[in-house]
């Protein structure tokens, strides 16, 4: 990496590929030990928290890949069908010669997400269709130049020079020659790269289906954020391309955000034109969250578990900032460290097996421990004063107890899901969704208190009694498909019940559900009303027509409707309490909601005013720590004047402003023995002003102001 040259100067040196691929290896297992509390389990805790982090990576990657199967393989299809209408020469019977096909992918407005979309359609694209794939983003193509160069380097494989020179031989290596950063260039590249075999030419793994055959595999150049693109270098390449299309078989792929009138918008008719666009629509986000809920979440399977106010944070994040289902993950994954590293207890969180085993290898320390929990001091209220006595003294006799209430908090979990699902099927279609539409709020309001306790749950159940009979068959049917394979002992019992009303229901017939004999009762005091009558007989009248009507027989439908809505009533009020109210639930739920919110949803405004206001926290410095709250003379520049426009009202003045920090920095510097010169403004002191405001004008503290040219406008609260 030396230079042979004479002169100073600053030599830059490219990486190597290989170098690029090296990454320092991190002791993890130290960094997840260091500082948490119960450091002799620690080890115990970071393997489980390290086996259900892979495995909250491989369900979502295995969820992800499900969901985008659909719409990955109608682009894949799009683009196969193409590049076969091209090959057997009936380009001009499908679209016009100089249309570039395209296909306009909506993907949502959860930016985030899309990544891992893009990297799975290069990926399939790569090895089924073609191995001529490019991506690109908006903040690598500024220019046109820039544009052209990322296409080339990506499909080429090589150095591309914008400015046509060639690279200047240093120190004995070899000379390298670049290309020159234009579509000819690329064409004569393809056309060599066609005369030989496709498969055998790249340096990836192909599949036989599509590559094989055909001997020009379409060029996909992928715009991942269409809109981040600017309109004149899209317009500019569209036109280009356009010129090659006889010779390069073009295809684009735009990702669009937003919606489908984006192309129209950033491109004008005469280039919109040239590109015969096919819409694509990939699953909502929404619905995206909603699986990885169901996977991750709503299942016994997987121990770790979130507490309503967490719970309720990721969700709010998900709603009201990005839509991005891969930030919610992070989240979890967030909660999940911060959980394992926190409670000492959280090796008892795993599969009910190895929690048994875990339990008997707590030491006096954990035992201790649980004795403290805030759910094990309610469980004790409870029992005898000789339990009370041996629970708090027998160190034998707490594991053999805490071992029945580990079993019963896996049998919690195992009948909770089902039952909700269950409620959830029952609830959601009812008019205006008094228990929520999506399954998450059912869950939320069943963490936090007694379901049926609140005035959704009965005026829940009040509709549920109004059901005519076939809605009814119908929903109860769908809570028998949930209970069908589980093979809990409740859960059995429950469909054994439940399909016993489903049969009394079929059985039903149109004469048993007719109106009883009641009704002729109800028409003769109606009767008696169309008589000419006294106060006292109107009086007679009424009553009788509401005791007939308090009187009134049920149907039998009607009876059991009322029958199978009680029993959904008693399966909620058995198996839908909150967590909370479970002995050890802490050893599997995550609670600190605060924690989860300070790094998940950061406030940068509070953090830059804290390190301008307490420098000596965040530079380690303790000679600049003040017991009045001031900031120290000899603080960084940005921190003097972030103190002194504290002082000031809406509009400072630059100059005072100037002359304040330079009494303070002459101060810091010990000008005081020359009483003439001490707070003269000179041009280092200026030019350190000029560079502190400028940070905070940046920073968006100020900014500046028409009224006064000499002034500028504070943009924050306070001062006099």
């Amino acid at each position: 990496m030396a230079t042979s040259s004479f002169s100073r100067g600053c030599f830059v040196f490219k990486p190597s590929a290989k170098k690029r691929k090296k990454t320092t290896t991190v002791d993890l297992e130290g960094h997840f030990t260091d500082g948490c509390e119960g450091a002799e389990n620690s080890k115990t805790r970071f393997k489980l928290c390290l086996d259900l982090w892979n495995k909250i990576k491989t369900e979502t990657e295995d969820l992800q890949d499900e969901l985008n199967r659909n719409i990955l393989d109608s682009l894949l299809e799009f683009t196969r069908k193409c590049s076969s209408t091209r090959r057997h020469g009936n380009w001009a019977s499908q679209m016009r010669a100089s249309e570039i096909p395209t296909a306009a992918l909506v993907l949502g407005v959860n930016v985030p997400d899309h990544d891992m979309t893009f990297q799975s359609l290069s990926e399939l694209l790569s090895c089924s269709v073609t191995p001529h794939v490019a991506s690109l983003q908006a903040k690598e193509c500024g220019a046109l130049k820039h544009l052209m160069k990322r296409v080339l380097e990506q499909l080429m494989d090589t150095v591309v020079d914008e400015e046509e020179e060639e690279e200047v031989q240093h120190s004995g290596a070899p000379l390298h020659k670049s290309i020159h950063c234009s579509l000819k260039a690329l064409c004569d590249w393809y056309c060599s790269k066609t005369k030989k075999s496709s498969c055998s030419s790249s340096g990836k793994k192909c599949s036989s289906s599509a590559v094989d055959e055909q001997q020009q595999p379409p060029v996909v150049i992928i715009f991942k954020d269409l809109e981040a693109f600017n309109p004149k270098v899209l317009q500019d390449f569209i036109l280009i391309c356009s010129r090659y299309l006889d010779r390069l078989p073009l295809m684009f792929i735009f990702g669009v955000a937003t919606s489908p009138s984006t192309v129209q918008r950033l491109l004008p008719h005469s280039v919109s034109s040239l590109l015969c666009i096919e819409l694509f629509q990939s699953l909502s986000c929404t619905q995206h969250l909603t699986t990885v809920i169901d996977k991750l979440i709503l299942t016994p399977s997987f121990p770790f578990k979130l507490n309503g106010k967490v719970m309720q944070v990721l969700v709010s994040i998900f709603l009201y900032h990005d839509f991005s289902v891969r930030n919610f993950i992070k989240g979890l994954q967030l909660a999940l460290l911060e959980h394992f590293h926190s409670q000492p207890l959280s090796s008892l969180c795993c599969r009910k097996k190895e929690a048994q085993i875990q339990l008997q290898q707590l030491g006096a320390a954990d035992l201790e421990r649980i004795r403290q929990l805030p759910s094990f001091h309610r469980f004790l209220k409870e029992q005898e004063q000789q339990d009370q006595d041996n629970l708090r003294t027998d160190d034998a006799y707490l594991k053999e107890v805490c071992q029945k209430l580990l079993k019963g908090l896996h049998k919690y979990h195992k009948n909770y899901y089902p039952v909700l699902r269950c409620l959830h099927t029952l609830t959601s279609s009812l008019p205006r969704y008094p228990l929520g539409k999506q399954i998450r709020e059912l869950h939320l309001i069943c963490l936090e208190k007694n379901v049926w306790e609140s005035e959704d749950y009965q005026s829940a159940m009040k509709l549920l009694k109004m059901l005519a009979k076939e809605e009814l068959i119908s929903l109860l049917q769908k809570c028998a498909e949930v209970l069908q394979p589980l093979k809990s002992k409740k859960m059995k019992n429950a469909l054994v019940q439940l399909e016993e009303l489903l049969d009394k229901l079929k059985q039903l017939n149109a004469a048993a559900e007719s109106a009883p004999s009641g009704e002729e009762n109800l028409t003769s005091p109606v009767k008696n009303l169309q008589k000419k009558t006294d106060l006292f007989q109107l009086q007679k009248t009424l009553l009788e027509m509401n005791q007939s009507r308090r009187s009134k027989r049920m149907s039998p439908f009607e009876v059991l409707r009322n029958e199978a809505v009680e029993f959904v009533d008693s399966l909620v009020k058995n198996h839908l309490s909150p967590p909370e109210s479970k002995p050890l639930y802490e050893v599997c739920y995550y609670s600190s909601s605060a924690t989860v919110r300070r790094h998940l949803n950061a406030t940068p405004r509070t953090s830059i005013q804290a390190a301008l206001s307490s420098p000596h926290c965040y530079i380690q410095n303790d000679s600049l720590a003040s017991e009045d709250g001031s900031v120290s003379n000899a603080a960084p520049d940005i921190c003097i004047a972030h103190k002194l426009h504290l002082e000031s009202g809406r509009l400072i003045n630059l100059y005072d402003w100037l002359e304040a920090y330079s009494t303070v920095v002459s101060a810091a510097e010990g000008d005081g023995s020359d009483p003439d010169g001490f707070g003269k403004v000179d041009e280092v002191k200026h030019a350190r002003f000029i560079r502190a405001v400028s940070e905070m004008e940046f920073l968006g503290f100020i900014k500046a102001t028409k009224k006064k040219t000499d002034h500028v406008a504070r943009l924050t609260w306070g001062g006099c």
